[in-house]
């Protein structure tokens, strides 16, 4: 789907993001060295910590996509996967994943783990990403109700026509999204998604 295909949000909404937030330090294995806020982890290069990443799809097999606020200091107004952040200080992914959820996007769904990677993706001298990611799967029913203060727009797309943007003009989507959704469409984790109705295979057949 073009990104111009897509369904604009008039919504007002809290500010949910802060520099200040306590981030999770880890190892390569997920193990707690420490913390520090979302500033100063995202400065340079980057240090490794906890993230996790969301994809949601509905009753047709589409996949929700969002596109990032132009206020974002990393990638703003690139298009990434449904949701993605960190959990902080204190909380374990189950919380963390449930709370952005809601605040990005005004919805609660049931979420599978797919898997974890690692990776760094450098935006600009000033900053980069360096996480150990945690994938989540899960469906719902119906749209988002996304919050302006962290999605610019939105949409509906099957994981053909995904595929096809991917192919075609990946320049707008986020570096972590590119990633994960090769892992997705790899087959790796079909037996997860098909408990969600999305019978995939490494063909990249069309969603059940």
């Amino acid at each position: 789907m073009d990104p111009s295909q897509t369904t604009n949000t008039a919504a007002t909404g809290d500010i949910v993001s802060f520099d200040n937030e306590a981030l999770i330090i880890v190892d390569a294995q997920d193990r707690i060295l420490g913390h520090g806020t979302k500033a100063e982890l995202h400065q340079g290069t980057g240090t490794l910590h906890r993230a996790f990443s969301i994809f949601l799809f509905n009753d047709a097999g589409h996949v929700l996509l969002q596109q990032r606020s132009a206020d974002k200091p990393l990638w703003p107004d690139f298009w990434s996967n449904t949701c993605c952040s960190h959990p902080r200080r204190g909380e374990s992914y189950g919380i963390a994943t449930r709370r952005r959820l809601k605040e990005e996007l005004g919805v609660e769904a049931p979420l599978r783990f797919t898997h974890r990677f690692r990776y760094q993706a450098q935006f600009s001298a000033e900053g980069a990403e360096h996480e150990l990611c945690s994938v989540y799967v899960g469906r719902i029913d119906g749209d988002p109700k996304p919050n302006p203060q962290e999605v610019s727009d939105w949409q509906w797309i099957s994981p053909p026509a995904l595929d096809e943007w991917l192919e075609t003009n990946p320049q707008n989507l986020t570096p972590w999204f590119k990633l994960e959704w090769a892992a997705l469409r790899s087959g790796e984790h079909a037996e997860t998604l098909e408990r969600l109705g999305l019978n995939w295979n490494p063909s990249k057949a069309q969603a059940g």
